[in-house]
């Protein structure tokens, strides 16, 4: 199966794939990492979850997209220290604490993935849930997104996002019907777009992340799938950049080295910004595209599932990644 590369999401990169300066692809060494990474196992959705939040295919829904609502920044923005915190005998790192937190929780009777809680959530309720080695990076922004997000809720879904994702049609793109499409347009906090040179890039990091969460806990179990999980595409973050630059696919201008190495602020929406995060989701599109070309007697690879593969095997590394301050990722 070939990339859909007129996708919205991918077609929005091609101005930054064609005149990025401060991020450079080898395509040579792209091709080289594709041919060893097809012969690896890939995981394949069998609804297995970190953490057991049932088998109630409404709250698996409340979950993840209750969990994607503030799934972003867990890296002190000064000191480079990463959000951990302790859970059931294990230290739990990044994303894996904040979910660590949410189940400990809800195993404590806080209604978390209520749109009536959320939208009355108080800085000092959310630092108490999110209770950790560091204060979690950008409280008061987190605490500002879910009164938002659960007041929305509320006034249109009976304070439940299953209530939306019920209401949509189980497709990223339908003409304007599609989940992905009503999610970034209903609620403006999964709006991500930037802007390169006049030119709108689209990467909806969490929207896609949210869907797909959702195909991968509910269509092993029968309950809801999405119908095109083929166009989702990679969730452009802090982390996939650290594996592409690592597997020397990703080269960098000596300027931007030396800001990502030296935690040095990249400010959102900047030049270095978009090309970081457009450059993720095309090379992780061709990668996908040249590992099934690899691997032709073999259920296809979604983009999805090679994002994941840099994402666990990175999220943790001591190798800087980039710091941007945003809600986005």
């Amino acid at each position: 199966m070939s990339v859909n590369w007129n996708s919205p999401v991918l077609k929005s990169l091609e101005p930054v794939i064609r005149n990025s300066k401060l991020v450079r692809i080898n395509e040579e060494k792209l091709v080289e990492v594709a041919n060893w990474m097809a012969y690896e196992e890939f995981q394949k959705p069998d609804g297995s979850m970190l953490f057991d939040f049932g088998n109630d295919p409404d709250v698996l829904m409340d979950f993840t997209m209750v969990v994607n609502t503030m799934n972003f920044a867990f890296t002190d923005f000064n000191s480079g220290i990463k959000f951990e915190t302790d859970y059931l005998g294990k230290r739990w790192c990044d994303s894996e604490a904040m979910l660590a937190s949410i189940h400990r929780a809800i195993g404590a009777g806080i209604p978390f993935f209520s749109g009536e809680f959320l939208s009355k959530l108080t800085k000092d309720q959310f630092s108490s849930i999110f209770s950790g080695t560091i204060e979690m990076p950008m409280i008061e922004q987190r605490v500002k997104i879910f009164n938002e997000v659960g007041q929305v809720l509320v006034d249109n879904y009976q304070g439940a996002f299953h209530n939306f994702v019920r209401s949509c049609s189980p497709k990223l793109y339908d003409q304007g019907n599609g989940l992905l499409e009503r999610l970034v347009r209903e609620f403006p906090r999964f709006y991500d777009v930037s802007n390169y040179h006049g030119n709108q890039v689209q990467i909806f990091k969490l929207a896609q992340l949210g869907i797909w969460g959702m195909h991968l806990a509910l269509s092993p179990r029968g309950h809801w799938r999405l119908e095109d999980p083929e166009q989702l595409t990679a969730f452009a973050d802090y982390i996939v950049p650290v594996g592409l630059r690592v597997m020397g696919i990703f080269e960098y201008a000596p300027e931007l080295e030396r800001q990502i190495n030296s935690l040095e602020e990249i400010t959102r929406d900047s030049d270095a910004e978009i090309e970081l995060r457009a450059g993720s989701i095309y090379c992780i599109a061709l990668l996908t595209e040249k590992i099934n070309a690899l691997r032709p007697n073999m259920e296809p690879l979604l983009m999805p599932q090679v994002d994941f593969r840099f994402w666990k095997t990175y999220h943790a590394t001591h190798w800087p990644h980039h710091l941007t301050k945003t809600v986005m990722y």
